[in-house]
């Protein structure tokens, strides 16, 4: 490493880069890792990145990959910011000491989005407060949507997750110059960043690549095929060209997203229609990541710290007004939330007697949550005792009805609350002490894999940040748990004693649902 006016210099495999002093840690932005995934590399996986000479200037962040905006109801809290250009598979490094002498931990982080929107520049997901107390942050973008997910029948499953794959390998292998230590890597990610660190772990091309893992807001899994075939064949249909990678690749990239957009509008966790997905593909992804992780060998080193929010589904039913609509529609908004789920009517019934109080809304939403992610997350901890650490954000926002809700923890976890971007979902007031508390654990476990407090065991201890002290509770909630039963939606489906729906009626109430939503998204 070198340095002069303009920031320090680090070697990468590919040539020199320059980046920045900002208070107090050097900083490098927009370093490309695969070259620009367009023109022949189009729906192809990643090839390195063409070598250059002299110093390549870092101090702006990348293009970002091609994505549709949000709608209107959801950029109210959220912020996606668009950088263009062509060669958007770019990393950023934050670091405190730049050079191979400091052997840090490292924390790779993998933003969410739906496999549709996001970017590693957004604000709150600055690195600095990471590398302030020790921990080298890396960043990264990658192909998202049709670009990154869609399946076809001449081209690789998993593009994406392929540039995700290739960004942890050139952390692996160039990281030790920005000051980081390639044996103590923690890839860390949220929604559908956390889906895709479940894949990796599992994927046998990156076994030996990472040391601990933390999983947000998402568990391993894989997507139906069928599901993702129907979300290209319905952008092929409106296109009017054949559902293959060579036609759409032909399509103007603007239409593309336009039309992904308007296809995907009702591919929220709470509908479940056809949605971009990480699928089994026989290379990358040879099995379900959740059954490699729980009955496989699969990443057996890898020490876990796996979360949620309390009140995950108000994020996907609060924009637009969703609650009081789905309130409204009563046992039809029930029945969808059961085909959704694939349970009978006694688990809905059950979350009634256990909260008599919860609006429908509540119900379906908590009934979806758990089905989603905390039923698979507590499966995972649950085949991996004594290295798994699991814990609950559960502080709500002071924004009305929002909750403790999907994507609030980030700002405590980056300790980027002050941001403007933070407070659309937070509002005004975070506490300092739990920004301290979440941040803190997050640093600990990418420096020791121990966050603080009891790893899983036979009493399921989860840790409770919210309001006050952090605490342990054993079991949380698992009386819902225990209301779930294995074989699938019943034929008549009673709920808190309204008329039965039948079987045959589960499929028009998911429909009304949809139309429902698709009206106040639009």
């Amino acid at each position: 490493m070198t340095a002069d006016q303009a920031g320090p210099v680090v070697d990468t495999p590919y040539g020199a880069v320059r980046g920045r002093h900002e208070r107090g840690v050097a900083v490098f932005r927009g370093i490309p890792y695969a070259a620009p995934p367009f023109g022949p590399r189009r729906f192809r996986p990643p090839e390195p990145p063409e070598p250059w000479d002299g110093v390549r200037d870092a101090g702006s962040f990348g293009p970002t990959a091609p994505k549709p905006p949000y709608s209107e109801a959801f950029a109210h809290y959220l912020s996606d910011p668009v950088v263009p250009g062509d060669d958007c598979l770019n990393l950023n490094v934050w670091t405190p000491e730049p050079g191979p002498a400091a052997r840090l931990p490292v924390l790779v982080w993998l933003h969410g989005g739906a496999l549709t929107r996001g970017s590693s520049a957004v604000p709150v997901y600055d690195g600095h407060a990471f590398a302030r107390d020790g921990v080298v942050l890396v960043s990264l973008n990658y192909r998202l949507g049709v670009e990154g997910y869609g399946l076809f029948p001449d081209a690789p499953a998993n593009p994406g997750l392929r540039d995700q794959l290739a960004a942890l390998r050139w952390v692996h292998a160039s990281i030790a110059a920005f000051g980081g230590d390639p044996d103590r890597i923690t890839l860390a990610g949220q929604s559908a960043g956390a889906i895709s660190i479940g894949a990796l772990i599992a994927a046998p091309q990156a076994q030996g690549l990472v040391r601990r893992a933390v999983l947000q807001s998402g568990p391993p899994e894989a997507a139906e095929r069928d599901k993702v075939r129907r979300m290209v064949r319905r952008m092929a249909t409106r296109l009017k060209i054949p559902a293959t990678a060579e036609a759409f690749a032909a399509v103007d990239r603007d239409l593309l997203l336009r039309t992904q957009a308007e296809v995907g509008r009702l591919s929220s966790p709470v509908l479940g229609g056809p949605a971009f997905g990480i699928v089994v593909d026989g290379d990358i992804v040879p099995r379900d990541p959740l059954a490699a992780l729980t009955e496989g060998d699969a990443a057996r080193g890898v020490d876990l710290l796996l979360g949620w929010t309390r009140d995950e589904y108000r994020l996907w039913l609060v924009p637009g007004g969703l609650m009081d609509h789905v309130d409204r529609l009563g046992p039809v908004a029930l029945a969808g939330a059961m085909a959704r789920c694939h349970c009978g009517h006694e688990v809905p019934r059950g979350y009634r007697a256990l909260h008599p109080g919860a609006r429908t809304a509540e119900i379906v939403g908590q009934l979806v949550t758990d089905h989603l992610l905390r039923r698979p997350l507590h499966r995972l901890a649950d085949a991996r005792p004594g290295s798994s650490y699991v814990y609950e954000f559960a502080w709500p926002s002071s924004l009305p009805d929002l909750g403790a809700c999907h994507a609030l923890e980030l700002g405590f976890v980056f300790d980027t609350g002050d941001v403007p971007e933070s407070r659309k979902l937070a509002g005004e007031g975070g506490p300092r002490e739990l920004c301290d508390v979440m941040h803190g654990a997050w640093v600990r476990f990418a420096a020791t894999g121990d966050p603080g407090w009891q790893p899983w065991d036979g009493s399921r201890p989860v840790r409770i940040l919210g309001d006050g002290d952090p605490y342990t509770v054993h079991g949380p909630r698992d009386r819902e748990f225990a209301l779930w039963t294995a074989d699938g939606a019943h034929e008549s489906v009673p709920v808190g004693g309204a008329p039965p729906v039948r079987g045959t009626e589960l499929a028009s109430a998911v429909r009304r649902l949809r139309r429902t939503m698709r009206a106040r998204l639009h």
